[in-house]
């Protein structure tokens, strides 16, 4: 039997900055997306209309999940008839701010372009992507990208070195994107992150970014759930030379020199009921 895997990567924001408000209601953002080794694994086989099965049982598996609508979207595009079953193995953290998500849903659609047989190019599926949310557009091809617009406007950026990092997501905390959005006021940013100066130093890797980087939405985030500030202390303390909360949260990320620093820093958050996961930065897709 005939079967597609793909490998669907997390993502982190290693700069976010909002700009204003758009006329058709979304934000103007200006962000550079980043994808980390930690993966869900999505396989595709033939099956009955379109089913989706997942190794969670709390995550919905009908019509409203990503994957399942990236499956209806391309069969319409392509006028194709699905009988596919999609299932997906998941390792990214839930609700988490790491586009895992967004990361099964162009898993789906690279998976399908090869199942089907379609041969469409990568920015043909990037902009059947962007109808489906701003981050998943990103994540046909991931790797380091600077994104504007609604986050669906990329510029390939060259790879950010291997860097290792240290992931943190409180248990049983889920933030709403949409919240966190419509709660976000310019007047409590203090420091908003460079992006151009970001772009620029990302090619040396290492600290050079660190005086660059930043997420605006940590202004509303953090206050409504302070113990992101606290994870985000406690990885600092441990050895981590950066820390940010990833997208509109609650995830943290911590940079660390090298894996043996990485081990320390989970270790050091071992008092807070967190999820957590050691991994790299990621180069783009070939």
């Amino acid at each position: 039997m005939k079967q597609i895997k793909e490998t669907a990567y997390a993502k982190i924001n290693l700069g976010l900055d909002i700009l204003g408000k758009r006329e058709d209601g979304y934000h103007e953002v200006s962000m550079i997306m980043q994808s980390v080794g930690l993966s869900d694994e999505v396989v595709i086989s033939k099956g009955n209309g379109i089913q989706i099965s997942c190794n969670l049982h709390n995550l919905s598996c009908g019509p409203d999940n990503l994957a399942y609508r990236a499956a209806a979207l391309l069969a319409g595009h392509c006028d194709i008839i699905p009988n596919v079953h999609i299932a997906l193995n998941k390792k990214i953290f839930l609700a988490a701010g790491l586009a895992g998500g967004s990361s099964d849903a162009a898993a789906v659609l690279r998976g399908l372009n090869r199942y089907w047989e379609l041969n469409l190019e990568n920015y043909e599926l990037e902009q059947l992507a962007a109808q489906l949310g701003s981050d998943i557009p990103f994540c046909i091809e991931g790797g380091t990208m600077l994104a504007t617009g609604r986050g669906e406007v990329l510029i390939k950026l060259e790879d950010m070195p291997e860097t290792w990092l240290v992931l943190a997501k409180p248990r049983g905390l889920d933030v709403s994107t949409a919240w966190v959005y419509k709660n976000f006021n310019h007047g409590r940013v203090v420091h908003a992150p460079c992006i151009w100066q970001l772009e620029a130093y990302l090619r040396e890797g290492g600290k050079a970014i660190v005086p660059y980087m930043g997420n605006v939405l940590e202004t509303v985030t953090i206050p409504a759930h302070p113990v992101i500030a606290s994870i985000k202390a406690a990885m600092l303390g441990a050895g981590a030379y950066y820390s940010l909360m990833s997208g509109s949260g609650p995830t943290v990320f911590g940079l660390t020199a090298d894996k043996e620093t990485a081990k320390r820093v989970q270790q050091a958050l071992t008092d807070f009921d967190v999820e957590t996961a050691i991994t790299t930065t990621i180069g783009r897709r070939n």
